[in-house]
């Protein structure tokens, strides 16, 4: 069976079959169980559909994350260990919690707060983390899901995004340089 050139990093109970589904927990059954804080490039792992896969830089197209990010303590590695497993061109589609939705603090797990300027630092301030300019991300897009009290508010969008629990949730675009 081929590798998929997707990624689906953190799939928890949402594993999909045509993606490389990842995720730190072991009892979700994931193909690699992996921290993505800790990849080991070079490295050969055993996956549970595709046997021993050689984990090398530049080996995805695509990642897709949603609800995961947001338990990562060492988020500046895994930035920089997916933007490694993306190839030239590659995109990370990412899905968290809004800053000031009601998910963004229930569950006890989460150890950080989203917004739209959480992701600076991964594109053109990069250089902050001593990225080189040619080896970071490009921001394409930011998309919010409003709440259902959201949807009953008027006003400009900057408006309801300053407004508590009137955004859930936070969609985000990236392409890999």
């Amino acid at each position: 069976m081929a590798l998929p050139d997707t990624l689906h990093l953190g799939s928890g109970r949402h594993f999909t079959p045509e993606f490389f589904n990842v995720d730190i927990l072991e009892r979700v059954r994931p193909d690699w169980v992996c921290d993505i804080t800790k990849v080991e490039f070079g490295k050969t792992v055993d996956t549970n559909r595709f046997g021993p896969v050689e984990i090398k830089k530049s080996m995805f197209k695509r990642i897709v994350t949603h609800d995961c990010l947001e338990h990562i303590q060492d988020l500046v590695q895994a930035m920089e260990n997916c933007r490694d497993l993306l190839c030239s061109g590659g995109i990370m589609e990412i899905g968290v919690p809004y800053w000031l939705s009601l998910g963004a603090d229930q569950d006890p797990t989460h150890v950080r707060r989203f917004n739209e300027m959480s992701w600076i630092y991964y594109c053109e301030w990069a250089w902050y983390f001593g990225w080189p300019e040619q080896d970071r991300f490009d921001l394409l897009g930011i998309e919010f899901k409003k709440s259902a009290y959201g949807e009953t508010l008027k006003g400009s969008m900057e408006e309801i995004l300053r407004t508590p629990t009137a955004v859930d949730k936070m969609f985000v675009k990236m392409r890999r340089r």
